[in-house]
């Protein structure tokens, strides 16, 4: 059994329509999946009602209104009814595969994380849970008209209940680095990180960056990403699902053959990156200096004869 938990946006427009479908799939996972849904946005307790799920309008949020990632985490973790937990960002559509790949997972490790790749695929309408092949037409669509993604992007996380309680530092959702950061944090810990994208199609419902002002390129680089960036420890303390220690497949758990060269990748380009900002760092005195003297020189090139 799982306790699927998550935040969303408001229930208007195409991302009502896409969240109650990824909130209806997850019910459907299981047979007595638990589904808490965290936030007061518009239409949040009424979709909670309409599906049958918990609904917890109260979270912590920064003064710039994003929530913050502990205070539901935390509180999902210790309201949960069952002892794995899956955290999903709400416009992810689940299926009948995902409850498989984390049966095996569970069974054979104590502690784990299960990430997975996702594949972006075009919905605007309702899924049609009430036809009995709904789950195939939509494998068939996000086959073939969809895109997976690569490991950098990580939109589900299940692990058992308490692995993260009371461990995270105030990052905030609805920016980046945050999830990178709880793969790296499953690593320092110890506990096998599982790449089950062979086993589980996770499909995510394009949309806009509309709640952002300055849409995905604010989501990437606005100041609470940069805050996200410094709580998490920096480059350092990123890792992604290409980084998991094992690999779930056809044919069960078997250990990642990449990831020690991923590792080694890593370490190589993040040092190259540092030296370079290192570098960037102690010549900025000259470099300033050189570009006034250059303005200054165009300055007087200009005066008249």
């Amino acid at each position: 059994m799982i306790t699927f938990f998550t935040t969303a946006k408001p229930f208007t427009g195409h991302n009502g329509v896409i969240q109650r479908n990824a909130l209806k799939s997850w019910t459907l996972v299981v047979p007595d999946a638990e589904v808490i849904l965290f936030g007061d946005e518009e239409g949040a307790a009424e979709t909670a009602n309409e599906l049958g799920i918990t609904h917890v309008p109260d979270v912590e949020r920064t003064q710039e209104g994003p929530k913050v990632l502990r205070s539901f985490f935390d509180a999902a973790q210790r309201m949960a009814r069952h002892d794995v937990v899956c955290y999903a960002n709400c416009d992810i559509v689940l299926m009948e595969d995902f409850a498989a790949a984390v049966a095996k997972v569970q069974a054979s490790k104590r502690e784990f994380l299960m990430v997975g790749r996702r594949r972006d695929t075009d919905v605007t309408e309702p899924i049609a849970f009430e036809e009995m092949d709904w789950s195939e037409q939509l494998r068939k669509r996000a086959r073939t008209q969809g895109q997976q993604r690569s490991g950098d992007w990580i939109d589900y996380f299940v692990f058992r209940k308490g692995f993260y309680l009371g461990k995270l530092p105030e990052l905030v959702i609805g920016r980046v680095h945050w999830d990178q950061w709880l793969v790296w944090k499953a690593r320092k810990s110890g506990a096998p990180v599982v790449d089950a994208s062979e086993a589980v199609m996770a499909v995510h419902q394009n949309h806009d960056y509309g709640y952002h002002p300055a849409g995905k390129t604010g989501v990437w680089n606005d100041e609470l990403s940069q805050r996200n960036y410094r709580l998490t420890g920096g480059r350092w303390h990123l890792r992604t699902i290409d980084d998991a220690t094992h690999v779930l497949g056809p044919d069960g758990l078997r250990a990642n053959p990449k990831q020690a060269r991923r590792a080694a990748e890593r370490f190589f380009r993040t040092v190259k990156d540092a030296a370079w900002m290192a570098a960037m760092d102690s010549t900025r005195r000259m470099r300033s200096a050189v570009g006034m003297r250059k303005r200054n020189a165009e300055r007087v090139d200009k005066l008249p004869q």
